[in-house]
């Protein structure tokens, strides 16, 4: 029987799935760099050590009956050793976490099982012949990227240049580059597998980034219902290539009738943050269930449109919650602050929105953002 969760990562994911564990009785364990991570502040232990380190995950496997994690970035090869030993149950399998957190590996595991994606290539070289003179091109680091980090967009061809820029950009190789998709709409499906196979998906949520970081999403998507299906179609088919249990983001990218996938999450992700208010079941407790051999909840919607806006700092500075009881005056808005300082472009909370129809919800998760100044 699990009664200790061990998560690697104890940032707002990290915090988020703690806060849906702990009213179910468990006790959760997480691993962080620095000292009162967001998950310890509302009640993670914690094992402060770098997410690379061997060592941390060691101490995790020792005080845990079920390791999973917040963040990619983290020794998937040593998890699969981990699993290996048998000490420990681990989900969703970190052998699909190997091969999702190198982006040539995963694009290749996609094309080799008929998943759309964009047309991409091995590195920087021979550009206009692998991907023909159609640019702009999208050079990405094979591993570590996030939220924009490791992404560069540009219509050079010749190599020499491209790597100058990167290494002005301090983005290091191994390199994948990607035509660019002139898409109609970014989408996101976030779905759940259990221990036993069995499935369960959330509304297509329409998101939108700036300066890639997502932004804002939108649920459900402003789309057709044929593009709707299209989507779950392929969520569905994408999961089927996908090891382990727990919650699982299917990035796309729809133009016309037609989706690819951009990406995939082996993990809780932004995009989902709207089912803690917006569903039945959010993708916090979904994923702990999931992980934990329990069954799935139902994922219908709370109201017929949510949407979710970041708060993204703005200043090196503490964050004071300015504005934050303007916020609280909007109808069924909701506040989840991560307990992190502010700093340019990163994370520190997002607002939910509650609203008859996406676009109402959109216009007062906008002004609700407009009152926390930070």
């Amino acid at each position: 029987m699990v009664e200790t969760i061990g998560i690697v990562g104890g940032g707002q994911l990290g915090r988020m799935l703690t806060e849906a564990a702990k009213p179910l009785g468990f006790d959760v364990v997480v691993t962080n760099k620095d000292p009162m991570s967001p998950a310890a502040q509302v009640g993670a232990r914690e094992i402060v050590a770098p997410l690379d380190s061997e060592q941390a995950i060691d101490q995790l496997a020792e005080q845990a009956d079920v390791l999973t994690w917040e963040i990619e970035h983290i020794p998937a090869h040593y998890l699969c050793v981990t699993e290996e030993e048998g000490d420990v149950e681990i989900q969703p399998s970190p052998r699909t976490l190997a091969t999702i957190q190198d982006k040539l590996r995963q694009k290749q595991m996609l094309v080799a099982n008929d998943i759309p994606v964009a047309p991409f290539i091995d590195g920087i070289d021979n550009i206009a012949y692998g991907l023909g003179n159609v640019g702009p091109y999208i050079v990405k680091t094979r591993t570590r990227g996030y939220d924009g980090r490791g992404n560069l967009v540009t219509a050079e061809t010749d190599p020499e240049v491209i790597k100058t820029t990167l290494d002005a950009a301090d983005m290091i190789g191994p390199y994948l580059t990607e035509q660019t998709v002139d898409f109609d709409k970014e989408l996101s499906v976030v779905v759940a597998r259990d221990m036993d196979g069995k499935t369960t998906m959330y509304a297509v949520t329409e998101t939108y980034h700036e300066e890639n970081i997502c932004h804002t999403t939108i649920t459900p998507a402003r789309i057709e219902q044929r593009q709707h299906v299209a989507a779950t179609d392929l969520a569905h088919d994408t999961l089927g290539v996908l090891q382990g249990a727990g919650v699982f983001a299917i990035e796309m990218f729809l133009r016309g009738d037609d989706v690819m996938v951009n990406e995939i999450a082996p993990r809780v992700h932004n995009s989902g943050h709207w089912t803690i208010e917006g569903a039945m079941t959010s993708q916090f407790e979904q994923h702990i269930r999931a992980i934990t051999g329990m069954p799935l909840g139902s994922t219908r919607m709370r109201a017929p449109a949510a949407v979710m806006i970041n708060i993204l700092g703005h200043r090196d500075e503490p964050f004071d919650r300015e504005g934050l009881d303007e916020v609280l005056a909007y109808p069924d808005t909701h506040v989840h602050l991560y307990g992190k300082s502010s700093r340019p472009a990163r994370k520190i909370g997002h607002i939910t929105v509650l609203g008859d129809t996406p676009d109402e919800a959109l216009e007062m998760a906008h002004a609700a953002r407009d009152k926390m100044p930070v």
